[in-house]
């Protein structure tokens, strides 16, 4: 009688090769690699060789990982264009006591992908729903941004549209924590100038290919990082964008504050120049106009 497992039970590493255990019924929402195939956690190769089935973004990419380690567990596409399609076959596979995974292309699914919706509808039908933790990018850039890490928000991919960019960042300007964006190397300096520009003097850490050969982790004020940027050829791979909470902000030097004073009230008027510049450096609107009036004085003289 052979004791080789069963197809579709077991997985290798090294060239050893295990029999997967048995997988509780459930949904299992697993954590895969964000880069280096190598950061997934034992347990959730387990459940990807003992799932009944393995719902997925793309069968290329997690078909990688499967044969990374001998894995032939059946792959089936589950993203925004079948996820509304495919969740009522899910739902009765589950409640017929079946254990699936669902994995994301790279790190931790429910994070800006479609499984958000399938996790609510597995709750509001009373069926088993399981995290298998690991790799995150976020926490990753967080880690490597060196900067403070007690409290931090996630906000997702920062807008295309500068307009909607701004607002957003205008937003979230007073949220006492570290903020973590996902952006596009096409609009990271566009970006970065917006934040130069919106919160004044915080640092930022522009994380490029975490994990991978080629990672990179530009840390700074963001107008020095954005000027860098801009200089190479081209940019390149998945960028996370961490920002330093407003503590972190030093205090505008007193010309930079006359500049922008100065600067505004050539297109407008001195109460309206002094409200602008109040609202982009946390100041004192009062305080601001009595500056200007005297800084025009003084250039008049």
């Amino acid at each position: 009688m052979s004791t080789k497992p069963p197809a579709g039970r077991r997985y290798t590493i090294k060239g050893v090769v295990f029999e997967a255990e048995s997988l509780a019924p459930g949904l299992h929402v697993t954590a895969t690699p964000i880069g280096h195939l190598a950061d997934i956690s034992l347990r959730a190769v387990n459940a990807l060789a003992a799932a009944d089935e393995i719902l997925c973004e793309d069968t290329r990419v997690t078909g990688k990982l499967l044969h990374r380690y001998g894995i032939t567990t059946r792959l089936v596409p589950y993203h925004d264009h079948n996820a509304a399609k495919l969740r009522p076959r899910i739902l009765a596979a589950l409640a017929d006591g079946k254990a699936l995974v669902l994995v994301s292309d790279a790190g931790t699914p429910l994070i800006s992908d479609p499984g958000f919706k399938l996790a609510r509808a597995v709750i509001a039908e009373g069926l088993s729903l399981h995290v298998i933790p690991g790799a995150s990018a976020p926490l990753a850039a967080l880690t490597l941004s060196g900067l403070p890490s007690d409290r931090f928000m996630f906000a997702g991919f920062l807008p295309e549209k500068q307009g909607e960019r701004r607002r957003l960042l205008e937003a979230l300007k007073a949220v006492p924590s570290t903020l973590i964006f996902f952006e596009s190397p096409h609009r990271i300096v566009a970006s970065l100038c917006d934040i130069a520009d919106l919160l004044v003097g915080r640092d930022v850490a522009v994380t490029r290919e975490l994990t991978k050969l080629h990672e990179e982790a530009l840390r700074g004020p963001a107008a020095e990082i954005a000027a860098v940027l801009e200089a190479r050829e081209a940019i390149k791979g998945e960028i996370t964008l961490v920002v330093a909470p407003p503590g972190e902000a030093a205090p505008p030097a007193a010309e930079d504050i006359d500049k922008a004073l100065l600067d505004a009230s050539t297109h407008l008027p001195a109460g309206q120049a002094a409200a602008e510049i109040a609202h982009r450096f946390g100041l004192a609107k009062r305080d601001l106009y009595a500056r200007l009036l005297a800084l025009k004085d003084k250039t008049a003289q």
